[in-house]
């Protein structure tokens, strides 16, 4: 455990350790910059609910699409596309997991047009000199738990996200250097797919 918790803890000060301070970002400017994110893809690490920490590669096309693939000793692979959410297990030969988009947190990074200045959707925007963090919720559905979106400044970057499902528990995304732009291909969030190829 203090092995894990000293890993992390070297983990989020260098994803978030910048030298010079930034001022609090808007949230303008925050809508602006998810609206402009079209194609990116980079390395990620996940801090699960448990504890556990998985790593992997994360492919993402707005509006509506996201890709997580794990990398081994997990068999799991996360897609994200047509309103839908799948969570394949390799070790399981069954089909994947699903449930609607709508019903994450993460249906508000996605959505066509990201207006995070909407009524009720932000329930909290802070910096601390280095970062901005603002926690937004479905403002029609709170029930569905909320996000918390980790920027810096200069230029803007989403760095991590948290995500605090309907049940209270936490899953924590922390992204590497993001490569913007650049196809990347429908099929990778396929699910029927992706579903077809692993029959």
């Amino acid at each position: 455990m203090r092995l894990r918790t000293t890993f992390l803890s070297a983990l989020l000060a260098g994803a978030l350790a910048f030298p010079a301070a930034a001022q609090q970002l808007s949230l303008n400017t925050l809508s602006n910059y998810l609206n402009k994110l079209q194609t990116a893809q980079g390395e990620f690490t996940q801090i699960n609910a448990d504890g556990t920490i998985s790593t992997g590669q994360i492919y993402i096309k707005r509006p509506g699409r996201m890709r997580f693939e794990y990398n081994p000793p997990e068999d799991s692979l996360v897609i994200v596309g047509g309103g839908q959410v799948a969570i394949f297990d390799g070790r399981s030969n069954q089909g994947p997991e699903q449930y609607p988009l709508k019903r994450t947190p993460l249906s508000i990074v996605l959505q066509r047009n990201v207006n995070l200045a909407k009524a009720d959707m932000v329930t909290g925007h802070s910096s601390d000199g280095t970062t901005t963090t603002v926690r937004a919720q479905d403002p029609d559905n709170p029930e569905y738990g909320d996000i918390q979106l980790i920027f810096t400044a200069n230029p803007t970057e989403l760095r991590q996200w948290v995500i605090t499902d309907n049940a209270g528990g936490q899953t924590t995304v922390v992204l590497g250097e993001l490569q913007k732009g650049g196809a990347i291909g429908a099929s990778k969030f396929n699910i029927a797919a992706e579903a077809a190829s692993r029959n």
